[in-house]
């Protein structure tokens, strides 16, 4: 194989990604292994209206007697156009890491922002991942209740302060909201971790009725479309829900298919349902070791996914704690992985996970070493090429004997003329008697398009990156290079490459071939510069190798004719 088709290998692995990437964004969302969503309950399902201090709502879960119901069931019509939430009041939290605003009306979390994410390099504002203003995205919880009375996100508690810091010296805090109605007091508490971006809440029902108290603990994360956040340019990441079970594990679910048909799984023991948007996530976490039943929703120009729990019974004089997590904020894969099983599959390699995982743990290591993340791809892409340097060699010394044999191939051409079989005859022989291997210049290359693959999306998905800075004029490796430096020199390397080989015999390919530098570059005007810079010192190592070993095989090489 000559080094033409090597560079037409490596040009298709770059569109069969971006084409695989577009599929992804267009279809992948479907489900990862459990098929199409089953439809949910829907707004006839049985049940009873939700009880609380705001009334019937209908984006709150219906309890039944017997059993729950795991999508939420409407009890009223539509309300064209956008709603506001309702709001009673606000309790600002504010962690090393989180800063919340909580409302009375629902105990809902209503706005998050993030202290130690900006905006941009240029814009020194906390990231706000979750709003109730414009856009909508929020996290909400309450009870379905069956008999007796209980909070849903509709309901009004009372709150002891209006705002509360994480101390110096301690590593939780703790926010206390307080509802009460026909004898029955529920006290929700949230608990925020110093360093961490979960949120533990907890629930104590008291029932002092004279009467059982039956309900069905729900959380979900509620959010309007946001266009901002649609994908845009070459680079596509995925924006939608996604639940994982046991069963089925990891499976996303687009927002239009959301729209299309409600979900239903009931059963589901542990597991988690989340919004996610590029690097960050919100995640509901319920207590791993009961069963819940997962749900989806479009409802009023709303996305829903939520957690319900079977029906539980407190009898008059008795107390109960329900309990969850909320996770709200970057993609950290340590943070999530010990939350719960398969959260860290948030940050989405795809197919290639058994592969991508190990190489974002060597560039971490090289991250530790450094301190800039820029230097840890150089150094990481210097060691993939180092631990694929026999493959290559085996390459590009193919290479070198294919050109050696380049007259004795054109004399064959000559004679045989456009006699096919005699000509692959002829070709046999010769290669075995000059001992090379046609395919010996393509499968080395093949072998290193997956890690090439994986490693795309690792640094795609990696929100270590995000604002991360190399030198001088890259000040973010998220984003594509500002004065197209990077895009250029790597079509710069892919041009000298060429110029290391002799011409296509064919004027076709070779006019294809010179074209494959100009269209690599316009491609890369738009890569996260990270990428971009993957691919240069990958291409400028190439580049070397290439020319060492070349010159030191051709002299090796029998050049008779």
């Amino acid at each position: 194989m000559d080094n033409p088709r090597l560079l037409l290998f490596i040009a298709l692995s770059v569109v069969m990604l971006l084409l695989f990437q577009a599929w992804q964004a267009d279809y992948g969302g479907r489900g990862a292994g459990g098929g199409a969503p089953a439809p949910a309950a829907g707004p006839g399902a049985a049940g009873v209206p939700a009880g609380g201090a705001a009334g019937p709502a209908a984006d709150v879960p219906q309890a039944a007697p017997r059993a729950p119901v795991p999508a939420p069931a409407g009890t009223g019509a539509p309300v064209p156009g956008v709603r506001a939430l309702p709001s009673t009041g606000r309790v600002r939290v504010e962690t090393d890491t989180l800063v919340v605003e909580i409302d009375t009306t629902g105990g809902d979390v209503r706005r998050v922002d993030l202290p130690l994410y900006t905006v941009s390099v240029d814009d020194p504002t906390p990231l706000r991942l979750m709003d109730d203003a414009g856009r909508v995205y929020v996290a909400q919880d309450g009870f379905a209740m069956a008999a007796g009375a209980g909070p849903n996100h509709t309901s009004v508690y009372r709150a002891e302060a209006d705002h509360y810091r994480l101390a110096g010296d301690t590593d939780t805090l703790e926010v206390p909201l307080v509802w009460e109605q026909d004898g029955v007091r529920v006290t929700k508490r949230f608990i925020f971790h110093r360093g961490r971006y979960d949120i533990d809440i907890v629930y104590t029902v008291e029932n002092g009725g004279g009467s059982p108290w039956q309900g069905s603990f729900y959380r979900q994360l509620q959010r309007g479309h946001d266009p901002a956040l649609e994908a845009k340019g070459f680079v596509r990441t995925y924006t939608g829900v996604a639940i994982y079970t046991p069963e089925e594990h990891y499976q996303k679910i687009d927002y239009g298919d959301i729209e299309e048909q409600d979900l239903q799984r009931s059963g589901v023991r542990g597991g988690w349902v989340a919004m996610l948007q590029h690097y960050f996530v919100g995640a509901w976490v319920p207590p791993q070791d009961a069963v819940h039943a997962f749900y989806t929703r479009f409802l009023q120009g709303r996305y829903y996914v939520g957690v319900k729990s079977p029906l539980a019974e407190i009898a008059p004089g008795a107390r109960r704690e329900f309990g969850s997590t909320l996770y709200v904020g970057p993609k950290l894969q340590d943070q999530l992985a010990a939350l719960a099983e398969g959260l860290d599959l948030v940050v989405d390699y795809g197919i290639l996970t058994v592969i991508a995982k190990p190489l974002f743990w060597a560039l971490k290591l090289f991250h530790n070493l450094t301190g800039n993340w820029g230097w840890a791809i150089v150094l990481l892409t210097l060691v993939i090429k180092l631990a694929f340097y026999k493959l290559s060699e085996t390459s590009y010394r193919s290479m070198a004997r294919m050109r050696a044999v380049q007259p004795k191939l054109a004399a064959l051409k000559e004679r045989y003329g456009d006699d096919r079989q005699r000509m692959q005859q002829a070709l046999m022989e010769l290669y075995k008697k000059e001992k090379i291997n046609p395919l010996g210049g393509c499968l080395p290359v093949l072998v290193q398009i997956p890690v090439f693959i994986a490693l795309y999306w690792v640094l795609l998905e990696s929100v270590e990156l995000r604002q991360a800075p190399w030198i001088l004029w890259i000040r973010d490796l998220s984003q594509k290079d500002p004065y197209y430096v990077l895009p250029i020199l790597m079509g710069l390397t892919m041009f000298l490459s060429q110029r290391l080989n002799p011409a296509p015999p064919d004027p076709l390919q070779a006019k294809i071939m010179s074209f494959l530098p100009v269209i690599f570059t316009f491609f890369f005007l738009f890569f996260p510069s990270g990428l971009v810079l993957y691919w240069v010192v990958n291409q400028s190592l190439s580049l070397l190798q290439q020319w060492y070993i070349t010159r030191h095989v051709v002299g090796t090489v029998p050049k008779k004719a």
